[in-house]
């Protein structure tokens, strides 16, 4: 009796199967992969403009307080995302009886939003910074807006 080298159609076949399964498996794995690294990069890049915001923030002399500061991110610097970015300083804390001349410390709040995929996202910052209080800032012993 002779033995055949090789393989038969059923063997084959089965193997083609098990490799298809295997090429798709990873091709979704990587398509995953591309996507969650996508939005990463965005995630980075707001990172990255909402720091440079919050240090510019933190550098101003004089912000108003309880305005919003808004603005369209510029392709100087929006990174490459299409958004904007919105501030708020408020006071943090405040000591009793505060005139003019006295010190406070400031939140300010900075938000980057951009769009990925139809979807808005964000990215949130919180500073801090100390200043004196201005006689415009305080009337009738309250602070005001």
């Amino acid at each position: 009796m002779r033995r055949r080298a090789g393989f038969t159609l059923l063997e084959m076949l089965v193997a083609t199967s098990l490799m298809a399964v295997a090429v798709v498996g990873l091709l979704a794995a990587l398509s995953a992969s591309l996507g969650n690294a996508s939005r990463l990069t965005d995630h980075d890049r707001a990172a990255v403009v909402a720091r440079r915001k919050m240090d510019e923030l933190l550098l101003a002399a004089r912000l108003p307080r309880y305005q919003v500061l808004e603005s369209p991110l510029t392709p100087a610097d929006g990174a490459g995302l299409e958004g904007g970015w919105r501030a708020r300083v408020s006071p943090f804390e405040v000591p009793p009886n505060a005139q003019p001349g006295s010190m406070i410390l400031n939140r300010i709040e900075c938000e980057i939003w951009w769009t990925h995929g139809g979807r808005r996202r964000s990215y949130r910052l919180e500073g801090f910074k100390a200043s004196l209080l201005q006689p415009q800032d305080v009337l009738g012993g309250v602070i005001q807006p």
